[in-house]
């Protein structure tokens, strides 16, 4: 099953006599949020094992209250895994990427050429609108994160520039990037799930997505301004002289990053995009590093630990390869569970119709809408739900209320792509937290569209600006939002 694929049960099509009550469907939530909140505020514990109590409560309510069979959870459980699996993948991808690469030296050559080329105080708006351009260029936030942005990572240190910010900045890129990119999955299943045309829904997007953005690198300007003159006397160059000291540093050394940009740009989907690049990585740590064929692939799977001589450089080039990415795609896989058992039990389905009786204006929809998509976000920890169960099931409210297709499309992308990265287990924040090195609370402050695009879309959407109607797309107005 492909995340285009899924469809999750609706109000109606839940049976009467395991359709919860909406108090029900408020139990496993409110406890969810209270393991959390317990586990991981109060006790600073990891995330998994509050996870695995919420998952342990809601199946005992799916269970004993809803009356659900043992079989009926394992399969809501099976079909969540199965939806996220892709995810799975390209998070043990990844590590093994980010590891060959720093061995081959595309990494390190990439903060190279970046120390020489960039000063503080244009590097995090450049960082963001980079990010941005390359993943509207092929599709895809989590591969530009994954490569460009850990080499960001490593420069934005270099000139003294708190990775949080930059982390923030490369978020920024990569998630604005995506969303106005005709390649992306999300943009793709945004536009499917509610019944709209591609491009219509990519130009809907258009306008906040773009001011959104435009606000963020004003911020990043500013942050930057900031930040310049903090850069200690000589350090750029010792950061250069440990890399050349370590690396063979040539134009041979950024293959692996044409080869993967070139076939993403080709259309490729990520993950084999991601797996060449691994191969050209191992490859290229051989021919042009001098590594050994054994030990350029036992770097993929154990990580490395450079000793360049300079401590910085040391930190920033080590990583955890395939064996790395056990704590991250642990949390995932019980993030994943625990979302198919909130989808299974009907617990989505009815708050979801709760909501839809709630929302009687246009602009009151819309918002709610959007708060919706951040709510399953933090629910079912995956971005795909966030756009697919909204999406679903308030798609016939905007039809009774003549609103376009693409007002919805809009609307759960806008809210519920770019927060994903907000909320510490959802599978985008543990992902990029664990590529970039940033923990997710770090990063948060700095990660400026994260917050821009959501409160943009409830501007928008309070006011009536940008919304359209039959009636007023055939008058040429636009409708109030009352």
């Amino acid at each position: 099953m492909s995340s285009l694929d899924f469809e999750p049960l609706t109000y109606d099509e839940l049976p009467e006599d395991r359709r919860p009550s909406f108090g029900q469907a408020l139990l496993p939530v409110l406890a969810t949020v209270v393991f959390l909140a317990v586990g991981s505020a109060w006790l600073g514990m990891d995330p998994h094992m509050p996870l695995l109590w919420a998952i342990a409560f809601t199946g005992l309510v799916g269970y004993y209250v809803l009356g659900l069979s043992w079989e009926d959870l394992y399969d809501g459980i099976a079909d969540s895994l199965l939806m996220g699996l892709q995810a799975v993948f390209i998070l043990f991808t990844i590590y093994a990427l980010i590891a060959t690469w720093i061995s081959s030296g595309t990494i390190p050559g990439l903060m190279y050429y970046g120390l020489k080329l960039l000063s503080p105080t244009v590097f995090l708006p450049v960082t963001a609108v980079l990010s941005g351009l390359v993943a509207f260029s092929i599709g895809s936030s989590w591969t530009t994160v994954g490569t460009l942005g850990v080499a960001f990572i490593g420069i934005g240190s270099g000139l003294g520039i708190p990775a949080p910010m930059t982390a923030g900045a490369i978020l920024s890129g990569a998630y604005a990037g995506d969303k106005q990119s005709p390649l992306s999955d999300t943009t793709n299943l945004a536009a499917a799930v509610t019944n709209t045309k591609l491009y219509d829904h990519i130009r809907r997007m258009r306008t906040g997505t773009m001011l959104a953005f435009g606000l963020a690198v004003v911020g990043y300007a500013i942050l930057g301004l900031r930040a310049s003159g903090a850069v200690p006397t000589g350090r750029v160059g010792n950061i250069q002289q440990a890399l050349l000291g370590t690396y063979h540093i040539s134009p041979l050394v950024f293959v692996p990053l044409v080869v993967t940009f070139g076939l993403a740009l080709r259309g490729y989907p990520a993950l084999p995009s991601l797996v060449a690049g691994i191969f050209s990585g191992v490859g290229t740590a051989i021919l042009v590093q001098g590594v050994s064929f054994t030990a350029a692939w036992n770097v993929a799977l154990a990580g490395t630990e450079p000793k360049t001589g300079m401590e910085l450089v040391n930190g920033l080039l080590q990583s955890g390869g395939i064996q790395g990415s056990a704590w991250t795609i642990s949390v995932v896989v019980a993030a994943l569970a625990l979302g198919g058992l909130l989808e299974t039990t009907g617990v989505l389905a009815v708050l979801a119709h709760r909501l839809s009786e709630s929302l009687s204006s246009v602009g009151g929809l819309v918002a709610g809408t959007g708060a919706a998509a951040m709510v399953t976000n933090v629910l079912t920890a995956q971005q795909y739900m966030s756009i697919v169960v909204p999406g679903m099931t308030l798609r016939n409210l905007y039809e009774e209320h003549g609103l376009d297709s693409s007002d919805l499309s809009r609307a759960v992308e806008a809210a519920g792509t770019p927060t994903g990265a907000l909320i510490p287990w959802h599978a985008g924040a543990i992902y990029m937290a664990g590529a970039l090195g940033v923990s997710t609370l770090s990063y948060a402050p700095y990660y400026l569209f994260g917050f821009l695009s959501p409160a943009i879309l409830f501007v928008m959407a309070l006011t009536g600006w940008r919304l359209e109607t039959e009636s007023s797309e055939k008058a040429g107005t636009v409708p109030s939002a009352d």
